[in-house]
C-alpha cells in the first residue's frame, strides 16, 4: 500500500519557505529561463536528478512560475525516514514491488487535478551533473500514455556554476514538451535535445 501525499497546514508553507531560503543561503544567485503559457491544465514536471537539492529547486521553479499545488514520488524507505515529506506533498514508490504499479496510477490520479504539478526524475536515480545523455525508466511512459490532450509536460534541467564567486550559482531552465505524444521515447529524445541546448546556454556565460 503507497503513502499518498498529504498537505498539512504548518508543513507545507513550511516547505515552501524552507526551499526558497536555503537556495537564497546557499547560492550566490538564482536565474530562471525558460517561456511556459499556461493553459489551466495538470502539470508534470520532467528533471534530471543530480543531487539532494532537487526537489527544493523544483519547489522555488513552482513558486516562481507554476503556481500548483506540489507533489512528488520519493522511495518508500526515505519517506518513512522523512515522514514530513509525506506531508509537503511525497508519495511512495517500491521499485521492488508489485505496488509501482499503484503508485504510477496514483500519479496518473493526481494529474487529472487541475490544480496539481507532479514532479518526476525519469532517470530513476541521482546521476552526475556532467552527464550529457540520459535513459529514461518506462514508468514516464506508464504515466504519460493517453494523457496528451489532458495536461502538460514541461522539462526542466539544473545546473550549477561557480565562475569568480565562492557560493556557486543556481541556474533553472524549463520549456515545454514541444511533442504530441507522450510514450517514453519521444519524451527521451525531446529531453536530450533541451538538455544540450540548456548545456549549450550555460557554456555561453560569464561572470
Amino acid at each position: 500500500m503507497i503513502l499518498k501525499a498529504k498537505h498539512h497546514f504548518i508543513i507545507y508553507p513550511f516547505f515552501k519557505w524552507y526551499a526558497r531560503w536555503q537556495t537564497r543561503r546557499k547560492f550566490s544567485n538564482t536565474t530562471i529561463t525558460g517561456d511556459f503559457t499556461d493553459r489551466g491544465l495538470p502539470l508534470l514536471l520532467v528533471a534530471n536528478h543530480v543531487s539532494w537539492w532537487d526537489g527544493f529547486w523544483a519547489m522555488v521553479l513552482n513558486i516562481e512560475i507554476f503556481s500548483r499545488l506540489f507533489h512528488f514520488m520519493m522511495l518508500e524507505e526515505q519517506l518513512k525516514k522523512h515522514w514530513y515529506f509525506n506531508h509537503s506533498g511525497g508519495y511512495s514508490v517500491s521499485k521492488k514491488s508489485r505496488s509501482i504499479l499503484a503508485s504510477l496510477e496514483y500519479t496518473r490520479e493526481l494529474l487529472k487535478n487541475p490544480g496539481n504539478l507532479v514532479l518526476i526524475f525519469p532517470q530513476g536515480e541521482i546521476q552526475s551533473m556532467h552527464r550529457q545523455h540520459f535513459r529514461f525508466e518506462k514508468g514516464i511512459g506508464r504515466i504519460s500514455a493517453g494523457l496528451e490532450s489532458k495536461i502538460q509536460v514541461v522539462m526542466a534541467v539544473f545546473l550549477t556554476d561557480y565562475f569568480s564567486r565562492p557560493k556557486p550559482g543556481l541556474y533553472l531552465y524549463f520549456r515545454e514538451y514541444p511533442g504530441i505524444t507522450f510514450d517514453r521515447d519521444s519524451l527521451e529524445k525531446a529531453y536530450n535535445q533541451f538538455f544540450a541546448d540548456c548545456l549549450e546556454q550555460q557554456c555561453g556565460l560569464n561572470d
